[in-house]
């Protein structure tokens, strides 16, 4: 069903491009230069919606694609010689590519992989990657997706820590990391799912009306329920040790930008794991709990207020977070061995280092 939907949106579209027409790279740009690194933009107006390009391979070496939702439905033909490679290029989006039928093979961070029918590949924004055209036929889905949704994914709580660190690693202000997850079905069985899915999601990209986005985004949903929940993956240790780390810069800077009323209930809201992973995450990366850390990094500021300013030290308690006095003369006394006030003054006058 879902096939042969591919099939004819992208053979049977009543406006034909050829390869000299610029809407044809965003179908397929042929490699032209190793030296060359592609972005690819949204295609759309609206660069917030979800759109699918469709690809079918067929045996008599043509590539027959299209895009979706697009005002004209087009075709876009392309004659290719056996091992063409597209140019090296990365998106400004997230690309979920599914493998309706016939195998696929992509080179991904220097690495050659052959995806066969029902794997899906999940490809982050700055990860460099190409295809190769094979005589073989194939049917193969991409998908585009924006940021707005891949936060729609991780706040609802509907994948696993691993997807969601790669999320949102992939949603981090550092750039410096190239992922990508290689998904497999655990049994052929549940192919069928996953193509009514997409399929139902295809329909509404054809239609594209105004309740299509909302029901867009409710299949791409159930599409990573179903990855999380039946299909099998993988992280490389060092990839999984640089998700981690820049998560954890993530973390941190937002704990320093809050530290005067940070909570562990914000973090949740704000990275959508769960409690026992920020505790987890710094003892890695610190060797201190949350609050330990929490309390270093008030307990630091406090300590230059005292130094820098006039300001009462009760007054200094509550900018840093706490209310309570006592308890924090208490861990202010054990961390620095003296009281706030006896601080200050042995500072000032030159007698503690």
């Amino acid at each position: 069903m879902l096939k042969d939907l591919c099939e004819q949106i992208t053979c049977d579209a009543p406006y034909i491009i050829k390869e000299d027409n610029p809407l044809g790279t965003r179908i397929m740009r042929p490699e032209y230069s190793i030296y060359v690194e592609d972005k690819k933009t949204y295609p759309l107006s609206k660069a917030e919606h979800l759109f699918a390009i469709c690809w079918n391979i067929k045996e008599n070496k043509k590539l027959y694609g299209t895009l979706k939702p697009s005002d004209v439905s087009f075709s876009y033909q392309y004659e290719f010689k056996e091992n063409t490679r597209s140019q090296l290029h990365t998106h400004e989006y997230l690309e979920l590519a599914y493998i309706v039928s016939g195998t696929f093979h992509q080179r991904i961070i220097d690495k050659d992989i052959v995806f066969k029918e029902g794997d899906l590949c999940l490809v982050d924004k700055n990860c460099l990657h190409q295809d190769y055209l094979d005589s073989e036929p194939a049917t193969i889905l991409f998908l585009g997706i924006p940021n707005t949704i891949l936060e729609t994914i991780i706040a609802d709580n509907i994948v696993t820590e691993r997807i969601v660190s790669f999320l949102q690693s992939a949603l981090s202000k550092q750039q410096n990391i190239q992922q990508y997850l290689h998904f497999k079905p655990k049994s052929v069985d549940l192919n069928k799912e996953m193509n009514q899915s997409f399929y139902q999601l295809l329909q509404e990209l054809i239609r594209n009306d105004e309740g299509s986005v909302y029901i867009c985004h409710g299949l791409l949903m159930r599409i990573f329920q179903l990855l999380n929940n039946n299909y099998e993956f993988s992280l490389s240790k060092d990839l999984r040790k640089k998700m981690n780390w820049m998560i954890y810069e993530e973390i941190t800077d937002y704990i320093k930008d809050n530290y005067s009323d940070i909570t562990i209930q914000k973090l949740t809201e704000r990275f959508h794991f769960q409690e026992d992973y920020f505790n987890r995450l710094l003892k890695t990366n610190t060797g201190m709990t949350y609050i330990e850390y929490v309390q270093g990094v008030r307990l630091s500021h406090a300590e230059r207020l005292l130094l820098q300013t006039d300001t009462k030290i009760d007054q200094i308690a509550a900018m840093v977070g706490y209310q309570n006095k006592g308890y924090f003369y208490k861990i202010f006394k054990e961390r620095y061995k003296v009281t706030p006030g006896t601080y200050r003054k042995l500072k000032k006058i030159g007698q503690l280092e």
